[in-house]
This record gives structure tokens, sequence and C-alpha cells, in this order.
């Protein structure tokens, strides 16, 4: 039975107040304390815009949470909005892929959570987000749609799975991820960003430069001051880290998977087993250095471009994570041992065009003629960087799955499966025929698309991999 349309939290207008005078902070700052004595016109029209700004963010926000609602039906969730021009979305139960919750320093405040139900589809119905709703609310959507899911009434209540925790960080693990995404280093740019929007607006060039020339005569004080900016930052980068990461816990049982993390701003995400459509595997330079990994599920409802809440903690032991995928998602293990291209694959991508150096080339001809030796430097970078690419692309099909590994400086390993690939296309240029390769271009289901693309594949394995596509109709 559809149940009565339900308004936000009341609350729903103090956090969105908050994030809207958030956004206008800095233009507040600048005219109002900035330049306060300014009698400049375009100051003063400035400050009369941003309070006509402000009131009609409020007047706007108000009326959201006034005609704004939802509705949990039997089949689907429906959400109808607007004020003169009405709009309604509904999202069948049947749709929803996987979830994800926020609950920011302001939604605590109050007590209340964010929760985003992700479909499969793209556009403006991909993502269903209740902003601002109890965490008892929350739960009786969540167990609406877990009882839809498994087919039942919502009356017919069953007790949770139970869930079995294969990992929750460490502080051990909060200072490896410190050092590894080099968060201790944000201080640096921070304080240069500082500088330069005070030298803006007073005169401080003529005191640093003093105060410079000081330190070098004292070089002992440039020391000591160096190395307090750098226990400052590591302090200030593990802080970082564990308000992003503590609280990281990956559990599962028979048919969900389930990521929390984060202290005082808290993500949870949860996606059902079937639905997840691919694996990636990111290394850095840096994690490879220290053996971490990042291994990341991708969905129809992950956005590539989204934060890693969908990740299964992004600093893990490669071998460790390798092992929990591997628990989590029997159909997914990752081969160490791939096979690597011809040295003609590498041959042929020397020989492309370096469309790069010549832009350079003709940039620095026309504005600035005594700098023509960089395009060197540019073509001998342009060089590294092929080679670099060949050394690191790999490539198996074993059974159902496709595994590909590639890229130098940001090593990434994509694995799928037969049946969750949508499209796949096989080209060949006239020099490609020459050398006997083929491109092969692949992709999955996500928000946007996940395209695949493998150069310089065998023309008998292009072909292969082509049949061995086209038959999964027969096998399924």
């Amino acid at each position: 039975m559809t149940q009565p349309a339900k308004r936000y939290h009341p609350a729903y207008i103090a956090v969105e107040l908050f994030a809207s005078l958030k956004s206008q902070a800095w233009f507040y700052l600048f005219l109002f304390l900035l330049k306060a004595n300014s009698t400049a016109g375009w100051v003063v029209w400035g400050r009369y815009a941003l309070l006509a700004a402000t009131l009609m963010s409020v007047l706007f926000i108000l009326s959201k949470w006034a005609f704004n609602r939802y509705e949990l039906g039997v089949q689907s969730i429906i959400f109808k909005e607007g004020m003169f021009v009405k709009k309604q979305k509904t999202a069948a139960w049947d749709r929803v892929h996987s979830h994800r919750s926020s609950t920011t320093f302001i939604h605590r405040w109050f007590s209340l959570t964010s929760l985003t139900l992700e479909t499969g589809t793209s556009g403006e119905n991909a993502e269903f987000e209740f902003p601002v709703i109890t965490q008892a609310e929350k739960d009786r959507i969540l167990s609406h749609l877990e009882d839809k899911s498994a087919g039942m009434e919502p009356e017919d209540h069953q007790p949770k799975p139970e869930r079995t925790v294969h990992f929750r960080a460490t502080r051990k693990d909060l200072i490896k991820a410190s050092f590894t995404s080099l968060s201790f280093l944000a201080i640096f740019p921070l304080l240069s960003a500082i500088y330069f929007n005070l030298a803006d607006f007073f005169s401080i060039e003529k005191s640093a430069e003093s105060a410079w020339s000081y330190l070098l005569d004292h070089v002992w004080i440039l020391i000591i001051l160096f190395a307090a900016a750098m226990i400052l930052s590591i302090g200030i980068g593990f802080i970082k880290t564990t308000i992003k990461y503590g609280n990281y816990v990956i559990s599962d049982e028979r048919e969900r998977i389930y990521i929390e993390k984060g202290i005082g701003n808290e993500m949870s995400f949860s996606i059902a087993k079937n639905k997840v459509q691919a694996v990636k595997v990111e290394q850095t330079l840096v994690k490879r250095m220290f053996g971490l990994v990042s291994i990341k599920l991708i969905s129809a409802g992950t956005s590539e471009g989204e934060e890693d809440i969908s990740s299964l903690y992004p600093f893990m032991p490669k071998h460790e994570a390798y092992d929990m995928l591997h628990t989590i998602l029997p159909h997914y293990h990752i081969q160490e041992k791939m096979e690597r291209f011809p040295i003609k694959v590498l041959w042929l991508k020397l020989l492309h065009p370096y469309y790069l150096t010549i832009a350079t080339l003709i940039g620095l001809w026309i504005f600035k003629k005594e700098w023509l030796w960089t395009a060197a430097i540019v073509f001998a970078l342009s060089v590294l960087l092929r080679i670099i690419d060949y050394r690191f692309t790999s490539y198996i099909r074993h059974g159902h799955t496709v595994q590909i590994r590639k890229g130098g400086w940001l090593n990434e390993t994509f694995v799928t499966h037969l049946h969750r690939i949508q499209q796949v296309t096989v080209k060949h240029s006239w020099i490609q025929r020459k050398f006997g390769v083929a491109t092969i271009m692949f992709s999955n289901r996500a928000d946007p698309a996940h395209e695949s693309l493998l150069y310089g594949v065998s023309k008998e394995e292009a072909g292969g991999f082509y049949e061995w596509y086209h038959g999964k109709s027969v096998i399924g």
C-alpha cells in the first residue's frame, strides 16, 4: 500500500541555508570585511546584489521544503517537486542498484542523515536523494528497499542477515594512508595561497623579503622553522586523513557489500553483489613503492568521478586486498601474470605523430624562438611516456573473464566478466594492419559508461575476443 506523501525534516531548511552561506562566505568576506571602507560603486552594488542573492536563496530553500515530497509506493518511490511547475519522478524499487549515506557535521547537530539511492540509468533519474531525514526514516526506506528486493511485503519482517567484517582501519593504517596520500604536504600550497591573497591587499612584499634575507643569514633558524612546519604539516595531514578514513569498515553478507567510513562527516555505501559490473585496481607510483592498492567496485549506479566511497579502502596492502576481494566476490580473481605485447607494438606507438611536440614547436617559433630547445624536452618526455605505457600494458582473457592492465604513473587493472560487457568494437587502421594488430574497445554500465580501450592486440586475439563476446548469447 502506498504511504502518504512526506516532507523532508524541517532541519532541511537549516542544512540548505548552511550550504548556501558556505558557498557565499568568500563574497561576504571580500565585500563586507576586506572592502569595508570602500565606497566604490561596484563594491556598493556588489553588496546589494549579494544580499539579494542570499534572500532569493532563502526563499528558494523555503519553497523547496514546502512543496517537495516523496511517497514510498508498492512498486516504486515517487518524488513530487515544484511550486509553479509541478514535476513527478518515479524510481522502481527493483531499479535501485546501490545506496549511499552521508552524515555531515550539521546533520549530526540535528541527529539526522541523508540517503541517496542509485539506479542503473543515467541523467536526472540516475540518483534519488533524501537530503535530510531521520535515522529511523532512513532505516524504514532501506528496510522497504530490502523487502522489495527480496520479493516480500514490508510487513513480512525477517531478521537481518549477519554481516561479516573483513576490514577495520587501525591507527597504523591511517598513518600509512596519511603518508601515501601525501596529505601532509597540503599545508605548503595553503600557506602560499594565504601569502599571495594577503599580498593583494597589504604591502607585505618588502617585509617578506627582509625576513627571508634575515633567515638566509641565520640558517639554523630556517632549519628549525622548516622542521616545525613539517611536524605541523604531518599532524594536520594525519588529522585530515583520520577525519576522512577513520572508522573505515568493510563488511558483507550473502547478498550485499557494505562500506562505512569517516569521523564527524560519516559516509556509508552499500551495493548488491550481483550489481557489480567490474572491478578496478589502481596503484599510483607512491602506492607501488609501499605495496598498496585501491580496489574500486564499478556498478551501473556508481559515478566514475565519485569520491572513493565505493573503494575497498584505498590504501590496503595488495595481497590483503586481493584476498578480501576474492572472499567477497569470488568471481573477480585478479591474475598477477598477464601477457605482455610484442616489441612491434612499441615501435608502432613510437611511430604515432607527436602532436604536442609539433604544437610546442609552432608556439615557440611564433612567440619565443630563443626557447625552441624546450621542444626537444617535450619530445623526449613524449617518447618516455610511450615506452612506459608499453612497459606496463598487459592483457589476459580466461574463461568468462577479461583483465586489462595499463598505465605507468597511475597503473590501472580492470577486471570484468563476459555478461557484464555491453558493447564491443574492434578496429584497425592502415598502419595497424601492416603490423598485424588491432584495437579492442568495450564498455560496461556505469555513470557514465566505463570505456575500456586496448591498443596493440594481435589480429587473431581481436577476432577471438569479438567471437567470444558474440557467443555470449549462446552461452547464456
